[in-house]
């Protein structure tokens, strides 16, 4: 199971460029996979942390598809890093703002989320 965070701040959301299991080196959503005996709010709160070094709060579950949990979550604390002596973050390259307009960024697993939220925060 999985679970990831979409973090908009003016105009610009919070994303990890990645190797992903399918091969591909893509700009991805800040998650990770549930623990055991770790609800899918914890976990998406501690990889957010991990991945990114900021501390959030999570204000909605945006969607749940297949064992994968997206929420919306809103900065409370921290600052920008990645944690490279992390072993778990082993597989990312970069965090970074992205603009929401930056369409290149985006590919069909998140694309779609960016979407839904977009509509669903107007």
């Amino acid at each position: 199971m999985i679970s990831q965070a979409l973090i908009i701040h003016k105009r610009h959301i919070l994303m990890v460029k990645q190797f992903v299991q399918r091969g591909d080196i893509v700009w991805n959503y800040p998650g990770g996979g549930i623990e055991k005996n770790e609800t899918p709010e914890e976990a998406c709160i501690r990889e957010v942390k991990e991945e990114t070094g900021y501390d959030v709060e999570i204000k909605s579950l945006l969607f749940n598809k297949q064992n994968k949990f997206t929420y919306i979550a809103e900065i409370i604390g921290g600052e920008l890093y990645l944690d490279m002596n992390n072993e778990d973050n082993s597989d990312i390259l970069d965090v970074a703002w992205i603009s929401i307009d930056e369409k290149d960024k985006f590919d069909p697993y998140t694309a779609p989320l960016l979407k839904l939220f977009l509509e669903e925060i107007k």
